[in-house]
């Protein structure tokens, strides 16, 4: 399919993420996603470490720098800076496999959440090649200054994201820009920018969810703030 190809080969090309086998990133989360749960400033200057081929990503430094967590689909830990695991969440994806009105209620919650996220985010577009996932190529949307390429993707239920079937928006060098979803019953348009190269991979440093309004207007205040600092691929 052209345009998931040229948007592989804008991110760094297949042979070469075929190479990886890890990330690690310095990061920081924001967003109402967190001052819900009172958590606002308490997923600043976090280390993410993940698998690229499987959905494990390890976070140190939440809770303003307390503790640790770890997400995988079947659990959810919060731990100490050593290593003990102080709390456990067992299949959580069992709560949201329905994307209905679940809210985010604590630390375990925004793990599981940023989690995939982060997971999604750095795996595409690498990740729609995977044969389970169907991609359709859809016509061109105007974006901030020109048609944005758009692809529809559907995912299989075991890839935890953000929902099922999404739609994904590309500039004129085959760039990542948008991601239309929903989420928690909520339509969100998704925006990733200021792209940079780390050891040969492209990926957005800075992402922003916002709400979609019934009028298909954007809610001023953003659900998720991702700013990455650094990357790493091994």
């Amino acid at each position: 399919m052209a345009l998931l190809d040229d948007a592989i080969e804008a991110s760094g090309g297949l042979a070469r993420w075929n190479k990886l086998k890890r990330f690690t990133l310095h990061l920081s989360i924001g967003g109402t996603l967190l001052s819900r749960t009172g958590q606002i400033g308490q997923f600043k200057d976090l280390i993410a470490e993940g698998s690229i081929w499987t959905q494990s990503v390890r976070f140190t430094g939440i809770t303003g720098g307390k503790m640790s967590g770890t997400f995988q689909p079947d659990a959810v830990t919060i731990e100490s800076l050593d290593g003990e695991v102080l709390r456990t969440w067992r299949n959580p994806t069992s709560a949201f496999s329905s994307y209905s009105n679940v809210q985010p209620g604590d630390e375990l919650h925004l793990v599981f959440l940023c989690g995939f996220a982060i997971w999604n985010y750095l795996t595409t577009p690498f990740l729609l090649a995977r044969s389970d996932v169907e991609v359709e190529e859809l016509p061109p949307r105007a974006g901030n200054a020109e048609p944005w390429r758009r692809l529809r993707a559907r995912f299989p239920p075991d890839i935890v994201t953000h929902c099922p079937e999404q739609i994904f928006y590309f500039d004129d060098k085959a760039l990542q820009r948008r991601t239309d979803h929903d989420f928690l019953a909520t339509r969100i348009a998704h925006y990733s920018w200021a792209h940079q190269a780390f050891c040969g991979i492209v990926v957005p440093t800075l992402r922003r969810s916002m709400v979609l309004g019934a009028d298909g207007a954007l809610v001023p205040r953003p659900v998720l703030d991702v700013e990455i600092f650094d990357a790493m691929f091994e």
